[in-house]
């Protein structure tokens, strides 16, 4: 199955999944009244979305560089250090451990989450906080993205490792692949095999989840629905044998990092700033008193 095709199906079934979580969560009402002032939302956010969309161009355009960086460099392989710790918890350690629960069933539902209910655990936020009146949560999420990949990117600059499948295919399934070898065409065109500590599907899912704690009076029937989503998704990135449990430790460690950047008062005044410096020259036309 072409990567095209695989590309359509998971976006039918998350825009399913985004429509249905928009209707019943955030309402009609309030989504159509985020729409009639869309532009000055959109303003007010631009500067952290500008933050976000040049962390996320620079990761994905200086992939190869990245693992050149790893292997020649700095050279840091810490994939026996990962296995080690994970074994203080046990023979194999947790990895093995969850591993060794394996059904058909629970593959199929594991590889839902870390796929399909990933990808809408990220974006589903967008909509339920562009609807509020005040676009402070929004911004807040954007930055706190922003923070994950950065941070993210720079430890997998500094950090090579492999996950559980890689390092022993004896000892540890490569679940996803084997059950679903279709998924292979997807996940080879966004990650690589070293992108492994700390596990950004853990972060992100944590950061997320943490956002709808905070955020519960806005949307208390949020918070369930993506508690249930982030601990899937973690449990799911060791069960299919892609990160150790060091990841996922630190996966979330650095989403309470990055949801305390985001909600950083000073970065959010400079944010502040920044947008309305841009706001001040594009409304003069690109001129200042000076010229």
């Amino acid at each position: 199955m072409s990567f095209l095709v695989v590309l359509l199906e998971l976006a039918l079934v998350v825009v399913t999944m985004l429509v249905t979580a928009s209707l019943a969560i955030v309402g009609p009402r309030r989504i159509v009244s985020s729409l009639g002032d869309f532009r000055w939302r959109l303003e007010i956010c631009f500067i952290p979305l500008l933050a976000l969309a040049s962390v996320l161009i620079l990761r994905w355009s200086t992939a190869d560089a990245v693992v050149r960086l790893e292997r020649r460099v700095f050279g840091n392989n810490i994939t026996q250090w990962l296995f080690d710790f994970d074994r203080l918890f046990g023979p194999g350690g947790p990895v093995a451990l969850l591993q060794s629960l394996q059904s058909p069933a629970l593959t199929s539902y594991f590889v839902f989450a870390y796929v399909y209910g990933y990808a809408f655990l990220l974006l589903f936020p967008f909509i339920a906080y562009f609807a509020l009146e005040e676009t402070d949560d929004l911004a807040d999420l954007i930055l706190a993205f922003t923070a994950n990949y950065a941070i993210g990117l720079c430890c997998y600059v500094l950090f090579m490792a492999y996950g559980p499948r890689n390092f022993d295919p004896l000892l540890f399934d490569g679940l996803l692949y084997d059950a679903f070898p279709r998924i292979r065409d997807l996940t080879g065109n966004v990650n690589r095999p070293t992108n492994v500590f700390p596990s950004l599907h853990t972060s992100l899912s944590m950061t997320v989840f943490f956002f709808a704690w905070q955020t519960r009076e806005k949307y208390p029937t949020w918070v369930p629905v993506a508690g249930v989503l982030a601990i899937s998704i973690v449990f799911a990135t060791m069960y299919l044998g892609i990160h150790w449990f060091s990841d996922v430790v630190a996966g979330t460690l650095l989403a309470a990092v990055s949801v305390y950047i985001g909600r950083s008062y000073t970065v959010r005044e400079a944010t502040e700033s920044g947008r309305r410096y841009l706001s001040d020259r594009l409304g003069s036309g690109g001129r200042t008193d000076g010229d």
